[in-house]
């Protein structure tokens, strides 16, 4: 699927992009409408109000990554949702952590009786959680559950969504769910509204996120807010490119180091387990077919000697 002129249209991922749409109160029905998507029928959300930010606690930096709606269902009941979108080391304490705001903040001075609305914690993820690698499973719904998978506590659910993993194309879009998913994914590479998307609650969506509609200074924010999504999707990716390079010179270092053992038929030294663990995966690979030619350990000395000379 090609697209074209990637530009006309901002980028929910943004820090910007994601609060234009979702965070103000002229637009909350763009953000009911969404997690009505996720929450369940008895909690379908009639109404939102935005919680201000600066009475939340933590760092500047934690919390720009998330925001606390409070929500009154149709049923009448009120309920909390926090939003996160960004990784984070140690992301799921984070969201452990994140979740106790929310639930602390209810406390009541005087006579309590502890009765808590319930919270939500939901987290749009532009990354895939480092356990869940090779599950093509993109939607987790997490309870308190007891030693026999019954729900213990339903007042407390963390709901994530590992957006890199959603891969349908405009033909395959079913539900209502994977329409927002694919605009999460695909809205800046968009120049018009597709068919599959030409529903009143999308087209609002289309025309909040058009760059034309801009003030000059929501442009600078948008491309400041732009400019740090790349810098840390940029970083994100040098880290991931790295670590399967170490993998792969671990792998082939543990291999040359099997092949060596059974070649001399003795084990290695702690000092030539440490000199085999400075080379380069192209060095290990060159070790790797050298050794072939290896009668003594005196031949290995040879060969890593001459790296030097």
């Amino acid at each position: 699927m090609a697209f074209s002129q990637p530009d006309r249209y901002i980028s929910l991922l943004t820090d910007f992009g994601f609060k234009r749409v979702f965070g103000s109160e002229p637009n909350k029905r763009l953000l009911i409408d969404f997690l009505n998507t996720l929450l369940p029928d008895y909690h379908q959300i009639r109404d939102v109000t935005f919680k201000n930010l600066e009475n939340l606690g933590g760092t500047i930096l934690d919390r720009k990554a998330i925001f606390d709606v409070y929500c009154e269902a149709e049923n009448g009941d009120r309920f909390i949702v926090e939003l996160q979108k960004v990784k984070q080391n140690f992301f799921k304490d984070r969201s452990v952590y994140y979740a106790s705001f929310p639930i602390q903040e209810q406390a009541e001075k005087g006579e309590w009786n502890y009765e808590l609305a319930p919270v939500y914690l939901v987290g749009l993820l532009d990354f895939i959680f480092d356990d869940h690698k090779n599950d093509l499973t993109f939607l987790h719904v997490v309870e308190l559950k007891d030693q026999d998978c019954r729900v213990f506590y339903d007042k407390l659910k963390f709901i994530y969504i590992e957006l890199p993993k959603f891969s349908k194309t405009l033909e395959q879009l079913e539900t209502h769910f994977d329409k927002w998913l694919f605009l999460f994914r695909h809205l800046p590479q968009l120049y018009e509204p597709p068919p599959p998307l030409q529903e009143e609650v999308f087209e609002e969506v289309f025309e909040i996120a058009e760059i034309a509609n801009f003030s000059r200074d929501e442009y600078r924010s948008y491309q400041a807010s732009l400019k740090a999504y790349r810098d840390w999707y940029a970083i994100e990716m040098t880290g991931r490119q790295e670590a399967r390079q170490q993998g792969r010179e671990e792998e082939a270092r543990a291999l040359v180091i099997r092949l060596l053992t059974r070649r001399l038929k003795q084990e290695l030294s702690e000092e030539m387990h440490n000199r085999l663990s400075t080379l380069p995966l192209p060095v290990l690979e060159d070790l790797s077919e050298a050794l072939l030619d290896f009668a003594t350990l005196a031949d290995l000395d040879d060969w890593l000697a001459k790296l030097n000379s």
